[in-house]
């Protein structure tokens, strides 16, 4: 069994690590976009009398 594995990773190397890549890219850019909304978080605006 752990030829087998061995040999789909050889066989499927580079379809591999494209997906690693994409998984990456998207998990950074989510990450970036959670901190930069954090980061903008303002006060809300109350208005006490009319």
């Amino acid at each position: 069994m752990l030829t087998k594995l061995k040999a789909f990773v050889k066989d499927h190397a580079q379809d591999i690590v494209l997906a690693m890549m994409v998984v990456l890219i998207s998990l950074l850019s989510f990450a970036a976009g959670y901190l930069t909304a954090q980061y903008q978080q303002e006060e809300i605006i109350q208005i006490e009398s009319p």
